[in-house]
C-alpha cells in the first residue's frame, strides 16, 4: 500500500509544539485510512479534512491509547513520516488535563510526579490519625473512633469541592472541543461505549496491544472494567449507607448482608485485582508509546486505587479486633487522598474521555 500526499514530514520542522505534531500525524491517518476500524478515533479523523487545536484535542482525550494503529502502521519509523499516533496524541492529552485544570499548577505536579502522590497519600494518613485523636466518636464500630459528624465534616467538603474542580476543567474542555448542548441520547451512547470499553476491543474486537507488542490481548479492557464497574460498586455501597443512614434511620455498623456490605465487599476486591493489574501492565508496557514523563504519577494513582480497595476490605476482615483504629486512619488517609486528587491524578481522565464520547456521539448524530 503507498500514500501519495504531499505532507510535511520532519517533525522537528513543528518545534516542540504537541498539538502541531499530532496534527501534522493526524492528517497523514487522514490520508491512508488503514486503521479506520480500529476505534473511535479514525472514524473521527475521517469526518474532517482541516484540524483546528480543539479538534486534536477531541481526538487526543477521545484515544485509549491501545497501541493497535501503532503495530499496524507501515509508516512508522524507519519510514520518513515517522509516525507515532499513540505517544502523539497522549502527549496532547496528557498537556489538555494540565492546561484545563483549575486552579491551574496542581494536574502537572500529580500527573508526572509520583513522590508528590505518595506525598499527598502521607498527609493523607497524618490527617485521620489527627481527626480520630481530636474528634473522639460514641457509637458503635468505626464511629467508636470518629463520630459520624466528623466524618461528614471531613469528606462531604473532600469529595465535593473537587468535583467542582473537575467540573470547571470539563467546561473548559467543552468549550476548546466545539461542544453543543448535550441530549440523552449523546450520554447513552457514550455510557454504552465506556461501559463495554469498546476502544479498547481493537478493530475485530480481539483487543489492543498495550502490554503485547503486535500481539492482541483483552487484558488491558477486562482489567479495567475490573476497575471501572470495582468503583462504580464501592461509591453504591458508600451512597446506599448514607440512604439507609438518613431515610431509615439504619446506623452503621452493618451485617454481612445488609446492602452496603453486599456492594463494598464485592467492590473492593474487583478495584484491588484490577488495579494490581493494571499497574502490572505497565510494567510491561512500551513507554515510548505514551508519556514517559508521567509514568510516575500514573502509577501512584493506579497503586493508590489498589491501596484503598485493598485496605477497605483488610479493615472489614479487622472488624472487632484492636487493629481497627490503625487501619481506620490508614484507609481513609488514602480515601481522602484520592478525592483530593481527583482533579489533578490520572483519575481526570475517566472524565474527559467521557466527555470526549460525548462530543463524539453529537458529531456521529450530526451535531456541530
Amino acid at each position: 500500500m503507498s500514500l501519495d500526499v504531499t505532507l510535511q514530514t520532519d517533525p522537528e520542522s513543528f518545534g516542540a509544539d504537541a498539538t502541531d505534531e499530532a496534527r501534522r500525524q493526524v492528517e497523514i491517518c487522514n490520508a491512508c485510512r488503514y486503521c479506520e476500524g480500529y476505534c473511535a478515533v479514525f472514524p473521527a479523523i475521517t469526518r474532517q479534512k482541516v484540524f483546528a487545536s480543539g479538534d486534536i484535542t477531541q481526538l487526543a482525550n477521545l484515544c485509549h491509547n491501545c497501541r493497535g494503529c501503532y503495530y499496524a502502521c507501515q509508516y512508522t519509523e524507519p519510514h520518513e513520516f515517522a509516525l507515532n499516533l499513540p505517544k502523539a496524541l497522549a502527549e496532547v492529552r496528557t498537556e489538555s488535563w494540565d492546561r484545563l485544570a483549575w486552579p491551574g499548577g496542581l494536574s502537572e505536579t500529580f500527573q508526572k510526579n509520583g513522590v508528590a502522590l505518595a506525598g499527598a497519600l502521607v498527609a493523607g494518613f497524618a490527617a485521620m490519625f489527627l481527626a480520630i485523636a481530636a474528634l473522639p466518636g460514641g457509637g458503635e464500630g468505626f464511629y467508636a473512633y470518629i463520630g459520624h459528624a466528623g466524618m461528614v465534616a471531613i469528606f462531604a467538603p473532600a469529595f465535593l469541592l473537587p468535583l467542582a474542580a473537575m467540573a470547571v476543567s470539563l467546561r473548559r474542555y467543552w468549550r476548546e472541543v466545539g461542544g453543543t448542548s448535550v441530549t440523552w441520547g449523546d450520554i447513552r451512547a457514550a455510557g454504552a461505549s465506556a461501559g463495554r470499553l469498546k476502544n479498547l476491543s481493537g478493530g475485530q474486537g480481539q483487543g489492543c496491544n498495550f502490554e503485547e507488542g503486535d500481539r492482541y490481548t483483552d487484558k488491558r479492557r477486562h482489567l479495567h472494567q475490573l476497575v471501572l464497574y470495582g468503583f462504580l460498586l464501592c461509591f453504591a455501597s458508600t451512597s446506599s449507607g448514607t440512604v439507609l443512614h438518613y431515610l431509615f434511620g439504619i446506623e452503621a455498623p452493618y451485617a454481612w448482608y445488609a446492602l452496603p456490605k453486599l456492594l463494598g465487599v464485592p467492590g473492593g476486591l474487583m478495584l484491588t485485582v484490577g488495579a494490581l493489574g493494571l499497574a502490572w501492565l505497565k510494567t510491561k508496557a512500551d513507554p515510548e508509546l505514551g508519556v514517559p514523563d508521567v509514568k510516575g504519577g500514573q502509577m501512584g494513582f493506579v497503586l493508590l486505587l489498589a491501596f484503598v480497595g485493598l485496605s477497605g476490605l483488610v479493615l472489614y476482615a479487622a472488624t472487632g479486633t484492636g487493629a481497627v483504629p490503625l487501619l481506620l486512619a490508614l484507609h481513609l488517609g488514602g480515601v481522602l487522598a484520592f478525592f483530593l486528587l481527583i482533579p489533578y491524578s490520572k483519575m481526570a481522565h475517566g472524565f474527559y474521555r467521557f466527555a470526549a464520547l460525548v462530543r463524539d456521539a453529537q458529531i456521529v448524530r450530526g451535531g456541530t
